[in-house]
């Protein structure tokens, strides 16, 4: 990883994904880009004040992360809409990562859909984290991700390439669907009938995952499965706190039903609930449009 984005409104939220990127930097030696988007559609005056201001801020912060933590340190100020600014500043440059701060959790969480962090982690070309969690030190446990798909596998070796999270434990979730138990009939089937198809759906899909996992050169972490009786979302939100991770990798991103939510509906829940860091890891082929 070379470069590390970090997207700021200079707010309490966004110091926490400097203080985040600052600790990634150094475990990877990375540069750090800062940058602040001015939303340009309004008074020049208005513009040109915030803009000076925004400058100097950035100065500060950049003169403080080179000369307190040594990191390289760059920093610039886009005049955009802010979440075509920041989705615009990662593309051109290059950044390996996106760091953001946590969304105001005092909003309803259905509006949080319409935010700028969620329009970001949408459409940017390169993975985004969002920092929730305290920035205190380095990740302790990995929860990621997968629905088996080859999307998914390219995403978390897009994952592995960030080499971030080094000696942490990790433990790889897929919700696995048992489709006989959603039919209008299975109400009628004796518990033992139920329980018995149940525990070989469970172990077919663990089968599948242990596979998933020796090609995608993963054989060291932890799989786990559960069922999706409940919205994914807090499927993996309850796997997260029984493991006790502090980073969720959301990565499934192929084509299947609950692979089409997981970067839509199921992440914007995930982000609007989760207390700890969650990086969304894009589809190797989006180009940020």
């Amino acid at each position: 990883m070379r470069t590390i984005m970090i997207a700021t409104d200079f707010s309490e939220r966004s110091d926490r994904a400097l203080r985040r990127a600052a600790l990634l930097a150094r475990a990877t030696g990375a540069q750090v880009h800062l940058v602040h988007v001015v939303d340009d559609d309004r008074p020049r005056r208005i513009v040109e004040h915030e803009t000076g201001d925004a400058r100097r801020l950035l100065h500060d912060l950049g003169h403080s992360l080179r000369s307190h933590d040594g990191i390289g340190c760059r920093t610039s100020v886009v005049l955009a809409d802010p979440f075509a600014g920041i989705t615009r500043a990662a593309s051109e440059a290059g950044a390996d990562l996106l760091v953001i701060g946590p969304h105001r959790r005092n909003l309803l969480r259905d509006a949080f859909a319409g935010t700028t962090a969620e329009r970001v982690i949408r459409t940017a070309s390169c993975p985004v984290l969002m920092a929730n969690g305290p920035p205190v030190g380095p990740w302790r446990h990995l929860l990621l991700t997968t629905d088996l798909s080859e999307a998914s596998h390219a995403a978390l070796r897009r994952f592995a390439d960030l080499k971030i999270g080094a000696g942490a434990a990790r433990t790889v979730l897929h919700v696995f669907d048992a489709p006989a138990l959603r039919l209008a009939m299975a109400g009628t089937l004796p518990e033992d009938a139920r329980g018995a198809y149940l525990a070989d759906q469970r172990a077919e899909a663990m089968g599948r995952l242990t596979g998933f996992l020796a090609s995608a050169g993963l054989s060291d972490a932890d799989p786990i499965v559960r069922r999706s009786g409940s919205p994914p979302a807090h499927e993996i939100l309850a796997a997260a706190g029984e493991v006790g991770a502090d980073l969720l990798v959301l990565s499934s991103v192929g084509k299947g039903r609950l692979a089409r939510a997981i970067l839509g509906s199921v992440a914007a829940q995930v982000l609007a609930s989760a207390s700890v860091d969650v990086l969304v890891v894009p589809p190797p082929d989006r180009d940020g449009s």
